[in-house]
């Protein structure tokens, strides 16, 4: 199976002014590929390439690897910028965890980019093994979680994260927008140990600007305050968390947000602490209901014996249909409409 682009391609030097800001040609996508960011959400263009290279200015450790991706993991800012410290690796991603391991080894600081059912369902033995046992500053950041194409089974990572909650040493983040992927490099790049981040790329949604946050490795953090449900949310669906909370206010319904960028090491108490309490309590993930941040917080209630019954917004156990990405993410509860509905349904009984 070969790595086939999931998008139209663009040439490159389009592609690369478009990100960078300075032109503004329009480059169009089909539905399948359609932004995240809902109507009159502002965006960010390849957050993660940019702040990867204002760190690299910094810290000459900084290198960046690619398995024939680097256009569409937003990579290619970072080659352009620093085209001595760019690896091209192919299709061949076990081959470039093992690369980026023995670059950490003798003091480089590696950062992998490719799609995530890439990393996860290829080259999970060489992550474990060349990373995460040795316990390697090797930072992956992996495109296309959960359901943010519509191009089906191959290229959506809707288990990623169940995939890999359980090796050792290993840091999941799931970022918010742009601001949570500014803040993260830096912080990756200082903490010990691999990271997995599962990158929105291209033009990334711009939403914690109006909040007062600010990312911490490890933390969760209430967005929002609410008396009446509160939405314990990752990735994503925190900006889709926020917007049904604005549009919960014309229901009488006051929704906390809760954030939850790390969900390994996972803020247990924080979120223990929020759910806790007689509010209708959720969990919205992009990603499947097993194994990830439904499962992480039902497993901290129970660890200390609290019984709050907790409602599941995410995808189904089940591989998830191909076709256009606003209908999908309708069809499987992620919209905000979607979240709406369902906080409205249960916050009733």
């Amino acid at each position: 199976m070969t790595n086939a682009p999931e998008q139209t391609p663009v040439p490159t030097d389009v592609a690369e002014k478009d990100a960078e800001g300075a032109a503004k040609a329009p480059l169009r996508s089909a539905a399948m590929i359609a932004s995240i960011a809902d109507p009159g959400i502002p965006t960010t263009s390849a957050p993660f390439g940019h702040a990867l290279n204002e760190l690299a200015a910094k810290d000459q450790r900084i290198v960046g690897l690619t398995a024939d991706l680097g256009k569409y993991t937003d990579m290619h800012i970072f080659a352009k910028q620093n085209p001595d410290r760019y690896f091209e690796m192919g299709m061949a991603e076990q081959v470039m965890m093992m690369a980026a391991a023995g670059m950490a080894e003798v003091g480089l600081v590696p950062f992998v980019s490719t799609y995530s059912v890439f990393a996860t369902r290829r080259a999970y033995d060489f992550m474990c093994l060349d990373m995460a046992e040795p316990n390697l500053n090797v930072n992956m950041v992996c495109a296309l979680p959960g359901l943010t194409t519509g191009y089906g089974p191959s290229h959506q990572a809707t288990e990623d994260v169940a995939i890999l909650r359980g090796m050792p040493n290993l840091t999941i983040l799931d970022p918010c927008d742009a601001v949570d992927i500014e803040q993260l490099v830096p912080a990756v790049a200082a903490a010990p140990g691999p990271s997995y981040t599962r990158l929105l790329r291209g033009k990334v949604p711009r939403v914690l600007d109006e909040y007062d946050y600010s990312f911490e490795l490890g933390k969760a953090k209430v967005v929002r305050p609410g008396r009446d449900v509160v939405l314990v949310s990752s990735g994503l669906m925190t900006m889709r968390a926020l917007l049904a909370a604005k549009e919960l206010e014309k229901h009488h319904v006051d929704a906390a947000v809760v954030h939850c960028a790390t969900l390994k090491p996972f803020d247990e108490e924080t979120v223990v602490r929020e759910v806790d309490t007689d509010r209708v309590a959720f969990t919205l993930e992009n990603h499947t209901v097993v194994g990830g941040l439904f499962e992480a917080t039902a497993s901290a209630l129970v660890k200390r014996g609290i019984g709050r019954q907790v409602h599941p917004i995410g995808l189904p156990d089940e591989f998830i249909d191909a076709g256009a990405l606003p209908t999908l993410h309708e069809r499987y509860g992620l919209s905000t409409d979607a979240v709406v509905r369902r906080v409205l349904q249960e916050a009733k009984q």
